[in-house]
């Protein structure tokens, strides 16, 4: 499995890494480790957040292990485009609350040849395909799945269900308001709904 990337500086093409699962998979917590390994190798790093993701207010990213990292609270893509122009390695969480616009971004830098390490949702509540993920996915040299534990089997998770019955796609929370589930008890919940 793809563990470290060396930025080439003879091709001067980067490449794109997707790190993506359920809630309660790991993922920031990847993002944070890949990008205190890339800060060892001395590369330039940032990190950048959407607006929207109000759980940690301030100026970084948290895990749920409580792993922090420094990061840029941006409300759109083009400032990711705008404010990683100095940077090799460009960390981006939460991507599912970007548009699609990001996926072009995220291009745009790694053909400029930078290291571009994207985490989010890959589904959202419902186990549809969640905003950017999916084409992001697709574009990427890498991709990481993670899977979390199931609240009610204790076996493998991918998918987020949300505990109210609140149908807004977008509702930011965590333990409170979601849990992780497998394949069967997410269809048996929603089935029950």
């Amino acid at each position: 499995m793809f563990s470290e990337y060396t930025l080439n500086k003879k091709t001067n093409f980067g490449l794109i890494e997707v790190i993506c699962g359920s809630m309660f998979s790991g993922k920031t917590e990847e993002l944070i480790r890949r990008i205190k390994r890339a800060k060892l190798a001395k590369f330039k790093t940032i990190v950048f957040k959407p607006q929207i993701d109000s759980r940690n207010q301030g100026h970084y990213i948290s895990s749920h292990n409580n792993n922090k990292s420094k990061a840029i609270v941006v409300i759109n893509e083009n400032e990711i485009l705008n404010k990683a122009k100095k940077y090799q390695v460009i960390g981006i969480d939460e991507a599912q609350f970007f548009s699609s616009l990001l996926v072009e971004v995220c291009n745009k830098l790694a053909n400029k040849g930078k290291r571009i390490i994207v985490a989010g949702l890959d589904m959202d509540y419902k186990g549809n395909p969640f905003g950017p993920m999916p084409n992001l996915m697709a574009t990427a040299e890498f991709v990481s799945k993670l899977h979390a534990i199931c609240n009610k089997t204790g076996n493998m998770a991918n998918y987020t269900h949300r505990k109210s019955r609140d149908k807004r796609l977008i509702k930011i929370g965590d333990y409170n308001e979601y849990e992780a589930l497998s394949r069967i008890s997410f269809f048996n919940e929603n089935m029950n709904h």
